[in-house]
């Protein structure tokens, strides 16, 4: 056999009547399916992460425009310009001054001593200022605060004898809140606004039962015999008792002298009408018990004194000022450990009432 064996590189004479061998696809090499399912897949990926970045591009964006509105916020609020209640009023004229105490009264809140008592100087310091008014709507607070800004409107008013202090009642002016009113010249109100609750009151409970239920137990370790006094897992003694109501009473003793003070004669029978009690009443009722002087407000303050001007001197809150202009509304917290608030009830507080 002469053309054995065959030359590799010569086809066959009968190749042109053969098909083509067919070529072997690797086993592991993917279909034309497969590769259409890989590129949609990798093209997802890509359009994900495309999107990924234009979020993130967005959201740092925004975060940065907030810190610029929270920049611009607290350098307004940190003003020492005085903060006017009307736009475009200045204190340059004739004015009725205004000084708003909202909420609770508490040296963590916008109703403090410092921010206040610097607002109502500044009021009675401005010639122009022909009247100054407190603005009210506060169930109360801390009776220290209190105190400070009740000193400060006595203070100011014998400094500045020409120049009138109102207290202006809104919806309540309570507890502390009234203590701070008793020192203005005149104190004005709703027929429906909540005024007095002139008393003191310290929450407490005991949940000793509720605990043994449970399978509680109480292992507070203390240095100091009664410095678990207001402990909820056990009962007062008769001695503890004792000492936190002559506690309350002094404190209450404070309230009743700076309430005295203030009003004076005009009080109505104090004893006999239990204006100390701890009640409190409408507006028209506190009028007729010499609690309050007259029905008004400060539009018709404005109008009695003939003023078309009112500036407002209130301490601003940078941020509740930034969440106002949003709708947002935060609550207010509780005060401190002593509080006169008619509407408080936190463990371990003392309110006035």
């Amino acid at each position: 056999m002469p053309n054995w064996p065959p030359d590799p590189n010569k086809r066959p004479e009968n190749s042109a009547n053969q098909p083509a061998p067919l070529q072997q696809v690797p086993a592991n090499q993917p279909s034309g399916q497969e590769w259409r399912l890989i590129e949609k897949t990798l093209l997802a990926s890509v359009e994900e992460q495309r999107r990924s970045r234009r979020w993130s591009i967005f959201f740092k964006l925004l975060t940065f425009g907030y810190i610029l509105l929270l920049f611009f916020t607290f350098s307004r609020g940190c003003s020492t310009k005085a903060p006017t209640g009307l736009e475009g009023m200045d204190t340059s004229s004739p004015h009725l001054a205004v000084v708003e105490l909202q909420g609770v009264i508490s040296n963590a809140d916008i109703a403090n001593a410092y921010d206040v008592n610097e607002a109502l100087t500044r009021a009675f310091e401005n010639p122009n200022s022909k009247a100054v008014a407190l603005d009210i709507n506060s169930p109360g607070g801390s009776p220290v605060q209190s105190d400070e800004i009740w000193q400060t409107m006595i203070d100011l008013r014998a400094e500045y004898p020409d120049k009138k202090l109102y207290a202006v009642i809104g919806d309540i002016g309570a507890s502390g809140a009234y203590y701070i009113a008793s020192a203005a010249d005149e104190i004005y109100v709703n027929p429906s606004s909540l005024v007095g609750s002139i008393g003191v009151i310290m929450p407490s409970y005991n949940i000793e039962g509720l605990m043994d239920k449970v399978g509680v137990e109480d292992r507070t370790i203390t240095a100091g015999e009664y410095k678990d006094i207001l402990s909820l897992s056990r009962p007062l003694t008769d001695y503890e008792e004792q000492h936190v109501e002559s506690v309350l009473a002094n404190t209450h003793k404070h309230f009743i002298n700076a309430v005295k003070e203030g009003r004076g004669d005009r009080l109505k029978d104090p004893e006999a009408n239990k204006l100390f009690s701890g009640l409190f009443w409408t507006g028209e009722q506190s009028i007729a018990l010499g609690l309050a002087d007259k029905k008004g407000s400060i539009t018709s303050l404005e109008k009695q004194l003939e003023l078309d001007n009112v500036v407002n001197y209130s301490p601003v809150d940078p941020f509740q000022l930034f969440m106002d202009r949003f709708a947002v509304k935060l609550g207010a917290g509780l005060g401190s450990s002593i509080n006169f608030d008619v509407l408080g009830q936190q463990e371990g507080n003392a309110e006035m009432r």
